[in-house]
């Protein structure tokens, strides 16, 4: 198998707040929008997204009326001042930037939808 490229599919209440979100904080760009879906993509390594609107007559995916948990996560350089810029622009950081003590720092934002976004970077801890 040769993997070309890869899209994540987030299925979300509000497209056009997710949209926004993507673009404003993340730098994301509108690809291509349709009925009920807009595809979002970056010219660097990032997977791309396709925003669709969540179908409210299915049933909610998961166990019982549970939605699954997922987390879109980015791995990135700078990540300090990723999360200065984040600070300033008002994004909604729900886990603030932290070491975790295998070296890795990361953070977390939630859209306007409940869509988890972590931004990660590994920097060996000191003496390592």
């Amino acid at each position: 198998m040769n993997v070309i490229a890869s899209t994540v599919s987030l299925s979300v209440d509000d497209m056009a707040a997710c949209s926004r979100f993507f673009g404003t904080h993340l730098g994301f760009r509108e690809v291509v929008s349709g009925d009920g879906f807009v595809w979002l993509g970056r010219d660097d390594a990032a997977v791309d997204l396709v925003v669709r609107q969540r179908d409210l007559e299915q049933p909610p995916q998961g166990r019982g009326d549970r939605r699954t948990d997922m987390v879109v996560s980015f791995t990135v350089v700078g990540i300090d001042a990723e999360h200065d810029r984040l600070r300033r622009e008002g994004a909604n950081i729900t886990t603030p930037l932290r070491q975790e003590p295998w070296g890795e720092w990361r953070l977390r934002l939630t859209d306007p939808n409940g869509v988890v976004v972590q931004l990660a970077e590994w920097i060996p801890p000191a003496g390592a």
